[in-house]
This record gives C-alpha cells, structure tokens and sequence, in this order.
C-alpha cells in the first residue's frame, strides 16, 4: 500500500482576520473582569479563613502565571512577591491537611495581592497570544515537572 498525504481540512466558516486580530489585541475587558472577579472572591475567601481547594488552586495557578510571566523577561519584580506568596499557600495547604481550614496568614494576603497586581498589568500589558502562550508554558512546565516546579 502506498503512502498517502492525509491533509488537514480547515472549516471555512471562521473568520481568518477577525481570528488574526483577536489573538494579536489585548484580551477585552468583559473576559478580565471575569477572570478579576474569580481572582478578588478566592483571596477574600482565603482572608476570611473559608477558602476551598478551588480558591487555592486559583490562586495557585495565579501565582504560577505570574512567576513564569517574571522569568520570561515581563515583570521580574514580581519575583519576590511569588516566593512569599509560594511558601504562605504551601503553609495554608498543610494547615487544610491538619484542619480541613484554608485560611492565609497576614504575610501571604498580602503577598497574593501584590502578586495579583503585578499579574493584571503583565496580562494587560501583552497581546492574547502572548498570555494564552504564557499559559501553557506554565502549564507544560508543571506537567513536565520542571526544575522550578515545587509540588504543593
């Protein structure tokens, strides 16, 4: 039998430009606010002591965003803050472990909102396609168990 090419067959009916110009803009402001709001109610959560494990991986994924966001040249002094922020969640992990509490301590609240600062102007400040790259750098590295990863 021979080889044969089996071609991609592309669907027409996307808009090619319209494609092209969402993946090169900043990502709109309804998404933002979204992605803000989740952001703002699991550190509140986390502050009043009544977090759940999807405020903390939130907050986790935030602050791996951010730190990759810093060690790809956007935002490095973020750094510090995702250290901090970092040890304060792995602290709340063992905590949740012990009293099935999620709560954060002083240091880590305001590590996080720092961190969560810093992270809404790297992911205004870059096109879509450069988060939505960012992203799944984070994502890989974590899968891959990079050098940097700390499991939690």
């Amino acid at each position: 039998m021979r080889k044969q090419c089996r071609r991609k067959i592309w669907s027409t009916d996307i808009d090619v430009i319209a494609h092209a110009i969402a993946g090169a803009s900043i990502t709109d402001d309804a998404s933002l606010n979204k992605l803000r709001l989740g952001e703002l109610s699991a550190l509140e959560a986390m502050r009043m002591g009544k977090g759940t494990l999807e405020d903390w991986r939130m907050l986790v994924d935030l602050m791996n965003i951010t730190e990759t966001f810093g060690k790809n040249g956007i935002g490095p002094e973020a750094l510090p803050d995702c250290e901090l922020a970092q040890e304060s969640l792995h602290k709340a992990a063992l905590r949740y472990e012990a009293t099935k509490r999620m709560g954060l301590d002083g240091q880590g609240i305001k590590a996080l909102q720092n961190v969560r600062e810093w992270h809404d102007l790297q992911r205004t400040s870059v096109a879509r396609s450069v988060y939505e790259r960012m992203i799944e750098k984070t994502r890989n590295n974590i899968r891959s168990h990079g050098k940097d990863v700390v499991v939690i």
